[in-house]
């Protein structure tokens, strides 16, 4: 059964440091660069205390976060600010549809993608989404990335923050783990599908895999951003959850995207329907309640979607943005009778 999505959402952690009776905003990127830019000078926007990699499109801070012991709700805030020509006020260097996402950084597992976004063709917009499913991680020193998946330079500038808000009458997660992160889950790679190994500690009365998965197309046609495919999880060779990940509201958010192409038959570039998102908003994960299949012990889950569009003689293809991972508490949360059948 997959659970009520508020379930998750209104979690929060117990055990650490000290109260914290007050909401406490944290700020982790500010008004920083994220741009492509292919050689040594990929870093020249960067600030004290910031790193670069692939070529300024990733960037990377260590910060220091709150410590807790009562309840807390934590909010990821994101502005995404286009760069504008120096020659025009109204242009700007980036303007197409990109992806991007706030990632945290846990030692010995796979990135954690804390917000998955769609940068809007050109606009500025602004993106909050509730992630105290990791609180048991966003405590004390940690590393964090911002991602865009852009191909000019400049692009686009940058404010993260985390917001911890106090709240009453929730439990938290006890333990949460990066599983798997891939930008570019495609058929030539991967085939039938993934597979990944984790261990699921003693004592969890619930377990709950967070999954975000958007499909996307090399030459922006087709498959697999305009044509769904079936995304399996499987659990120890069982098929637990399978889903279509599809977005048709994208007409709502017309207004956020200014450089949104008119097409000779009327529609917008921005309006069409796509594979689990649309240009200028944040993509929600997939709730999946596993309780009943990740006990204690160790498990194997594999990721398939089934029917990506091949590599063509041009070289282009479907692919798939695709990330998980696992929380899960020690006692049954206490709106547990919400989520029963």
């Amino acid at each position: 059964m997959r659970p009520w999505p508020f379930l998750v959402l209104l979690l929060s952690t117990t055990a650490f440091a000290a109260d914290l009776p007050d909401p406490v905003t944290v700020p982790i990127f500010q008004n920083e660069m994220i741009h492509f830019f292919d050689g040594d000078s990929a870093s020249a926007y960067a600030s004290d205390g910031v790193r670069v990699e692939d070529n300024g499109r990733i960037i990377v801070t260590d910060t220091e976060l709150p410590t807790f012991d009562s309840p807390i709700r934590i909010e990821a805030h994101l502005t995404l600010h286009p760069i504008p020509k120096p020659e025009s006020y109204i242009e700007v260097y980036d303007k197409w549809d990109r992806a991007g996402s706030i990632r945290l950084r846990a030692e010995g597992q796979p990135d954690i993608e804390l917000m998955r976004f769609m940068t809007s063709y050109g606009g500025e917009t602004s993106h909050t989404l509730d992630v105290t499913r990791y609180a048991p991680l966003l405590k004390g020193k940690v590393t964090i990335a911002a991602f865009i998946d852009t191909w000019v330079s400049p692009a686009w500038h940058v404010d993260v923050s985390l917001e911890y808000l106090p709240v009453v009458e929730y439990d938290n997660a006890t333990w949460a783990s990066g599983v798997y992160l891939e930008d570019s889950f495609n058929a030539q790679e991967m085939g039938d599908g993934v597979e990944r190994t984790v261990t699921i500690p003693e004592g969890l009365k619930r377990v709950v895999m967070s999954y975000i998965s958007t499909g996307h197309c090399t030459d922006g046609t087709d498959e697999d951003e305009f044509v769904s495919k079936a995304n399996i999880i499987l659990v120890d060779e069982v098929v637990v959850h399978r889903f279509y990940p599809w977005r048709d509201d994208c007409q709502q958010y017309r207004a956020r995207n200014p450089y949104t192409r008119r097409w000779n038959n009327g529609t917008w570039s921005s309006d069409y329907s796509r594979s689990g998102w649309c240009p200028g908003v944040e993509v929600n994960p997939e709730e999946i309640d596993l309780t009943d299949h990740l006990t204690p012990g160790t498990h194997t889950i594999q990721f398939v979607i089934e029917d990506m569009r091949p590599i063509d003689e041009n070289n282009h293809f479907g692919y798939w943005r695709v990330s998980s991972a696992l929380v899960g508490w020690d006692k049954k949360p206490k709106l547990w009778q919400n989520f029963e059948e």
